[in-house]
């Protein structure tokens, strides 16, 4: 189990590896995705670590993997790999499963749908971290009980390079990536996580949003984080920096959402499109349940207080998850209300 020290440290260090010591019921694993400059490569490859707890019949597993995403077709694959295959740095990012190395001047994929090398031709641009706010969950990642934690590696950089998508070169010369990860015990019983970084409006601009239910020493309530940059600021809506959430309505065709927050108003309308399943951390084992797509839309406007709009423009190549218990994800009140 990891120690206090090692926790704390942690906090400073969101993108590199948290399990150092973790022996059970602790997962860990880095969302890479790669969209080539032309928008018809879009694939998300996940490494990462899973040690499950006993499932009821003396047995626990234990696997490293590494998930493949297509996003054009919604395929997925679920690549298993004996624990010893998996090595991660607690100080950087840097991590290796199998023969695939993933570290902040690129990756190295060799799978047997990817193989080849994508160089990130510019600097990660992480959350920021400051001891008051340790990343994107701000005063929540402090708390060492929390079910799952999450970080924003780098809300966008530069790619280049080739990779042989079976079999076929498929260049990422001028290309576009986006890193986060988790870790944790399990991912949440319910929730919606929605990322864009190919904003028509500013071609810089960056979304990551996810609102979920999140277990609370004897209660749940729905928590939610909101990232957006564009024009060179990181603008915040978050649970914990007292915004609040005017609107959020799910059905088969899109989710909706509007928040009200220190940084003005955002409203969100995402068309859900249809993608591909993808492996997720429950208790016991790697369940294959949460459908993925790298295809959705999203309209996106941000207005200020005064009611100046700040942006307004359609993320597309966007992530987008609904997962689990979205009737009691809409039900429940935020925490405070």
């Amino acid at each position: 189990m990891t120690g206090p020290f090692a926790f704390v440290r942690g906090l400073r260090r969101p993108a590199a590896f948290h399990g150092a010591g973790e022996t059970h019921g602790f997962f860990e694993g880095w969302y890479v995705k790669l969209v080539s400059a032309e928008r018809d490569q879009r694939w998300a490859v996940i490494p990462g670590i899973f040690r499950g707890l006993d499932g009821g019949d003396g047995h626990r597993r234990d696997e490293a993997f590494v998930q493949v995403l297509d996003g054009t077709t919604g395929r997925s694959w679920y690549h298993v790999y004996p624990v010893g295959d998996f090595e991660a740095s607690s100080e950087v990012f840097d991590v290796r499963v199998g023969g695939s190395h993933f570290s902040a001047t690129g990756a190295t994929l060799d799978l047997p749908q990817l193989s080849g090398r994508v160089d990130f031709t510019t600097e990660l641009d992480p959350w920021p971290v400051t001891w008051r706010s340790p990343g994107i969950m701000g005063w929540y990642g402090l708390v060492p009980f929390m079910e799952c934690y999450h970080g924003v590696v780098s809300f966008g950089h530069g790619l280049e390079g080739t990779i042989a998508v079976e079999g076929t070169p498929a260049s990422f010369v001028g290309g576009r990536g986006y890193l986060e990860k988790d870790w944790g015990r399990a991912f949440p019983s319910g929730y919606v996580w929605l990322h864009s970084n190919h904003i028509d409006a500013d071609a810089s601009a960056s979304l990551i949003a996810s609102v979920a239910l999140i277990p609370w020493v004897r209660s749940t309530f729905r928590g939610f984080i909101v990232g957006l940059v564009h024009h060179g600021r990181l603008h915040r809506w978050a649970t914990y920096n007292r915004s609040v959430e005017r609107l959020l309505s799910i059905d088969d065709s899109h989710v909706r959402w509007a928040l009200d927050g220190p940084d003005g108003t955002l409203e969100l309308s995402a068309e859900r499109v249809r993608g591909g399943l993808l492996h997720a951390p429950l208790r016991t084992a790697m369940h294959q349940r949460v459908e993925e797509t790298l295809d959705a839309r999203i309209a996106i406007r941000h207005v200020d207080a005064s009611g100046r709009v700040l942006l307004e423009g359609v993320g597309s190549c966007a992530g987008m998850e609904v997962f689990g218990d979205i009737d009691r994800l809409l039900a429940t009140k935020g925490r405070g209300r």
